[in-house]
């Protein structure tokens, strides 16, 4: 049963240029393994932890960090929980789709529960 769906936009330009302006804003969102990808896979990611939020109807002040965007071997992007969000996923089978394209970054994650 899907329990909820987000989904999130973001401007990579309009990003790059928040991470430049204020440093200190990539540790707050990423993880040391993230923030090693270029800027337009950091909107994606960024995308992806707002589309989370949203598809768990958590509103704000999740612990970004708490949500980790990696890759499986075929390339394939999804979540590492960890804290206070793999206590509100507890289980959940989460999906994850990125997009970076014409200058724009976009996730889609639907949270589904089995009953």
């Amino acid at each position: 049963m899907i329990e909820g769906i987000g989904i999130d936009v973001v401007d990579i330009e309009r990003f790059a240029q928040s991470l430049l302006r204020t440093p200190a804003l990539a540790d707050r969102l990423f993880t040391s393994r993230e923030k090693i990808h270029p800027p337009s896979s950091l909107a994606a990611r960024f995308a992806a932890k707002e589309a989370l939020a949203k598809a768990l109807n958590a509103g704000k002040g999740l612990p970004w960090l708490d949500a980790e965007v990696i890759n499986t071997e075929s390339g394939k992007p999804v979540f590492l929980f960890r804290g206070i969000i793999a206590d509100l996923v507890d289980g959940a089978e989460v999906h994850l789709s990125l997009s970076h394209d014409a200058g724009i970054a976009s996730a889609i994650v639907i949270v589904e529960r089995n009953p």
